[in-house]
């Protein structure tokens, strides 16, 4: 039986989440002081003011996983005072979660990004040295599915490409979204970050569809550790992200990580405007309790 293990990066500062903006829907201001005061996935946007981040841990533990890494920031004690105290080994109704902090390196406001913050976690856990690990957001609820396809896949290293058409925002949002472009034999050799319309429209004349990333990786422990610790700082955004040190991996061996096409929708927290309609999937599609 394959083995889950789960990196969950709850790291960032969450700007956008937290900047003052006028919102389209009136919000509970509860969710509200949520929203200023905790990490993006520990908003009660669920029954009763589940945080979103249960609902994540809820579809991981029910595709497979059972051991899982929260990667958190140094300045958020929302995550720990909720799914226990101690560094290693809470059990979370099944579930045996860790944490590993995200440090602001000296001379910075924020984190380093999402590189720094899966290298920040890996160190952490040299027990998984050899081993393959699924990474992806906090902010993002990936279903069953999706995680028990990256839990189960076969090749070792691995991320998911969503259709583009099946998601359910504004398209000016899509828009902004990587693309991700595979060979014929289903292997990423691109991910284009903040894409052209014109890079758009050739991929979609060339492939027939979009194909976005959501962040989502199977990822062996040993293959992209080191990439992880020799990158450098995004030139315009200055900080390390994972993208980037996919692209180096792929770059250097064009058959390293298997690009999984898959059509449905990633709910996602972003900013205080994706509160409602987060509110109103989960009560859709969650119509049972959790964890019981």
């Amino acid at each position: 039986m394959t083995v889950g293990r789960l990196v969950i990066l709850a790291g960032g500062i969450s700007s956008r989440m937290k900047k003052f903006d006028v919102i389209k829907e009136k919000i509970d201001p509860h969710l509200i002081d949520d929203a200023n005061l905790k990490a993006k996935s520990m908003i009660g946007v669920g029954d009763n003011y589940r945080p979103f981040l249960d609902y994540l841990l809820y579809n991981a533990r029910e595709a497979g996983y059972a051991d899982v890494l929260i990667v958190i920031g140094e300045k958020d004690k929302s995550v720990k005072s909720y799914y226990g105290i101690k560094d290693k080994n809470n059990n979370f109704h099944g579930l045996n979660i860790s944490y590993a902090v995200q440090k602001i390196p000296s001379g910075r406001v924020k984190p380093a990004g999402t590189a720094d913050a899966l290298y920040q976690g890996l160190i952490t856990k040299k027990e998984w040295k050899g081993k393959k690990f699924t990474v992806c957001n906090s902010d993002n609820l990936y279903s069953q599915k999706a995680l028990s396809i990256m839990l189960n896949i076969k090749y070792p290293n691995a991320m998911i490409g969503y259709n583009r058409d099946a998601l359910e925002f504004e398209i000016s949002r899509i828009e902004k979204f990587a693309i991700t472009v595979r060979n014929s034999e289903g292997y990423l050799v691109d991910i284009i970050e903040k894409p052209t319309k014109g890079e758009m429209e050739r991929l979609r004349i060339k492939n027939g569809v979009l194909v976005v990333s959501m962040n989502i990786f199977c990822l062996n422990y040993d293959h992209i550790l080191r990439y992880l610790n020799t990158l450098p700082y995004h030139p315009v955004r200055k900080e390390k992200e994972l993208p980037m040190a996919i692209k180096m991996m792929i770059k250097e061996n064009s058959k390293s990580v298997f690009a999984y096409p898959l059509s449905e929708h990633v709910p996602d927290l972003t900013d205080k405007d994706d509160i409602i309609p987060v509110k109103k999937y989960l009560k859709k599609y969650f119509t049972h309790p959790l964890f019981e």
